[in-house]
């Protein structure tokens, strides 16, 4: 009966989401995940939908959401830790609970949007649009708040990507220097690829490497970010471990590939499945997203992504002369 009810507003969100799906396709470097974010926005605010389409679109945006997890995870596996050696595995690791810290921390002093400064903070920290995906749904806040957060960490990314190389070029780094910078701050697989290789294949190898063994991050900084976030009054250290069934799920799954050897076919294809989950899920939540909700988070939004970026890149600085050299 929920489906029946729904069925007009799910199909209306996956018609949008394959538009945002086949404009990626006919051009790679844009995002499917924003095309589709972007997508539902514009025709969530400029066209007055039928109320009959609500439930539907409001039932794929949160349930889609969790189940996109669980492919993604499969593309996550633990051996990178080891593949970038200890002190530069040591700085990443360093790096990244310090920007979750920072980000708590300045998201109450800038009076940030609570769920918008978290998102942002643990999007950037580790795995841009996957990362938020994956912090979203056991937020139960304002599904808008994800919009935001994923505008905010996709703009900042692509930022990134364009200017960190040609910045960086500028100054006398060494390949492992600067595949640190790309590989430990630029917010998805796919800025870093762009920035890295835009330098050098050599870079573009190790910067990869290094930014995969930060993704591998994700699943201890679920439980870490668990921790910053509740109450801490009265709970022992079992409730940081109450995770919502989709995050018990994803972590299961990449200590099951980290242990085991899974055909590199099967992971492409979990990937890609995940990816036009998210890509739906996003459409969905940006159908949800007021103009005005998206302005007067997203100023805010805008400036602590910023500090949150600056303060990463800062650490892997101090982080390289200190700990690298």
């Amino acid at each position: 009966m929920i489906f029946k009810t729904a069925f007009s507003g799910i199909l209306f969100t996956i018609l949008i989401a394959a538009f945002a799906l086949t404009i990626s396709t006919v051009f790679p470097f844009l995002n499917s995940i924003l095309i589709g974010l972007l997508l539902g926005i514009v025709i969530g605010n400029f066209f007055k939908l039928p109320s009959k389409l609500s439930p539907g679109i409001s039932l794929t945006g949160s349930n889609v959401l969790e189940f996109s997890i669980l492919f993604l995870a499969f593309g996550i596996n633990y051996s990178y830790m080891g593949k970038i050696g200890w002190q530069s595995f040591l700085l990443v690791a360093v790096v990244v609970f310090a920007v979750l810290i920072f980000s708590v921390f300045l998201s109450k002093k800038m009076n940030c949007p609570s769920t918008v400064g978290w998102m942002v903070g643990f999007g950037t920290a580790i795995c841009g649009s996957s990362a938020i995906a994956a912090l979203a749904p056991s937020l139960n806040k304002n599904k808008e708040d994800v919009g935001v957060a994923m505008a905010v960490v996709n703009l900042f990314g692509t930022l990134g990507m364009l200017f960190l190389p040609l910045i960086l070029t500028l100054f006398s780094f060494s390949t492992t220097e600067i595949s640190l910078l790309l590989g430990g701050t630029l917010h998805s697989v796919g800025n870093v690829a762009g920035a890295a290789f835009a330098i050098s294949p050599d870079v573009g190898d190790q910067a990869l490497t290094i930014k995969l063994a930060r993704v591998a991050l994700l699943s201890p900084g679920l439980i870490f970010f668990s921790f910053l976030t509740q109450d801490n009054k009265g709970k022992n250290w079992k409730s940081y471990f109450q995770l919502p069934w989709y995050l018990w799920g994803f972590i299961l799954i990449t200590v099951f590939v980290s242990l085991f050897k899974i055909p590199q076919s099967f992971i492409d294809f979990s990937s890609e499945i995940g990816k036009v989950l998210l890509t739906v899920a996003m459409t969905a939540i940006g159908l949800k997203v007021s103009f005005s909700a998206l302005i007067q988070s997203g100023k805010k939004g805008l400036f602590y992504g910023f500090l949150i970026f600056l303060f990463q890149i800062i650490l892997i600085l101090l982080g390289i002369f200190f700990v690298i050299n």
